[in-house]
């Protein structure tokens, strides 16, 4: 599995970082987790063909990490010219909040044909859904967004992801990422209590407990940006590959 970090920034693109997104590719899977703004400039920076992907799914329904989903459809419609299927997969609400998104930004983008399938699936929490080669479990966590706001754990093949999503330090993290092969974590600040996000404190003292084989640290603000000391995890940086 090759995990390509597209964006890692928080919503204020601290460090000059691009809006979350991670492209995940295993076999024949080509996934994109979150979809922030931000997201397909950093497709097009990072050498990412947007045809070549056939999932995204989406955390929780903020800009920065939904907001990329009108470009990404426009794009496909009258750019890329796509014609294979796309499934997008988030929380409930999506479907709708999605519509919202598109008339807003590009009113009428939503009463055309868009020229290839698309899919929306709206997940349940903590029931695991099949989608296109993909086992994903959403866990509910703590992170207010007008919708539920998931951790996502994926199976693809053999290999376990997880990917915390925006959130305060919740004990369901221990369940949803326990054994990951790798576990993206939002981690916002070093020891700083910012409502609805969590600390490097916070998340390292549960570490042992979750016992993933390697942790990426992501949507940091500026202080967690500084050279200070990080043991047990290491921070992503935009347009970093990772072979897990």
């Amino acid at each position: 599995m090759q995990l390509q970090v597209l964006g890692c920034g928080d919503a204020f693109g601290s460090g000059g970082r691009f809006h979350t997104c991670f492209h995940v590719s295993a076999g024949s899977a080509s996934i994109l987790i979150d979809c922030g703004a931000s997201s397909l400039i950093a497709m097009r920076r990072f050498g990412v063909d947007p045809n070549t992907i056939q999932t995204v799914l989406i955390s929780h329904l903020h800009g920065d990490h939904f907001g990329g989903l009108p470009f990404l459809l426009l794009d496909a419609q009258f750019v890329s010219r796509r014609t294979t299927p796309l499934t997008i997969a988030g929380p409930p609400s999506l479907s709708m909040r999605l519509q919202a998104l598109r008339e807003t930004m590009f009113p009428g983008s939503t009463e055309s044909d868009l020229g290839f399938p698309l899919e929306i699936i709206e997940l349940e929490p903590q029931l695991t859904a099949e989608v296109n080669g993909v086992s994903v479990t959403p866990y509910p966590v703590r992170h207010p967004a007008g919708a539920p706001s998931y951790a996502l754990r994926c199976q693809i093949g053999r290999q376990t992801l997880c990917y915390s999503g925006d959130t305060e330090w919740v004990p369901v993290l221990i369940e949803a990422a326990r054994g990951a092969d790798v576990f993206i974590a939002e981690c916002y600040t070093f020891d700083r209590q910012v409502p609805f996000h969590t600390s490097w404190v916070s998340l390292r003292a549960h570490l042992p407990e979750i016992e993933a084989k390697r942790v990426l640290l992501t949507h940091m603000s500026t202080d967690m940006l500084e050279p200070i000391a990080i043991d047990g995890a290491e921070r992503a940086e935009d347009g970093m590959v990772l072979e897990i």
